[in-house]
């Protein structure tokens, strides 16, 4: 018993846990495909957020729907926070279906829904329907909690650095 080491870790070959931890030991290297990608996906989440703000004075302009030119930051408030609002009610329930089905179901259906509804979103034709595919843009889009639960996942202590700025967890 005393020649135990008493935190020897022992490996499950079915335990999906100790599938990562042993990938972990097993890469010695820089992982930078994985890395890669993650940054695309995040790169993908943050652009519907930051993208529309330069022109988004003009498209409301457009649509007519301001009396004043003082009061179109006004519309414009509400179409840049529906994305938000979207987000408050879906984020726990992607979390969960990416705990119960895997993160790349979850992650490919996020990314296909930025496609799909931003690009609606610039062929809006009235405040409606610019709100109406923010919203939507924010219930579907599930893609920030399974990214960084990957990179945490993904990357060893010796890259801490990379992993919090992904990821949030030790």
């Amino acid at each position: 018993m005393a020649d135990e080491v008493l935190l020897e870790k022992h490996y499950v070959e079915v335990c999906p846990g100790c599938k990562v931890d042993m990938r972990k030991l097993s890469n010695s290297g820089f992982p930078m495909k994985e890395l890669f990608s993650m940054r695309l996906v995040v790169l993908c989440n943050a652009l519907p957020i930051s993208s529309l703000y330069p022109f988004l004075y003009f498209m409301i302009r457009d649509f007519h729907v301001a009396k004043r030119d003082e009061d179109i930051g006004y519309y414009a408030g509400y179409v840049g926070a529906a994305l938000m609002l979207g987000r408050v009610f879906t984020s726990v329930f992607w979390g969960v279906i990416a705990d119960r089905y895997g993160r790349k179901p979850v992650i490919i259906f996020g990314i296909v829904s930025v496609i799909i509804l931003n690009t609606l979103f610039g062929l809006s034709i009235n405040i409606w329907m610019a709100l109406a595919t923010r919203f939507l843009l924010g219930l579907f889009n599930g893609l920030l909690g399974p990214i960084k639960a990957y990179a945490v996942e993904l990357l060893r202590k010796e890259y801490q650095a990379i992993r919090l700025s992904v990821g949030w967890r030790k």
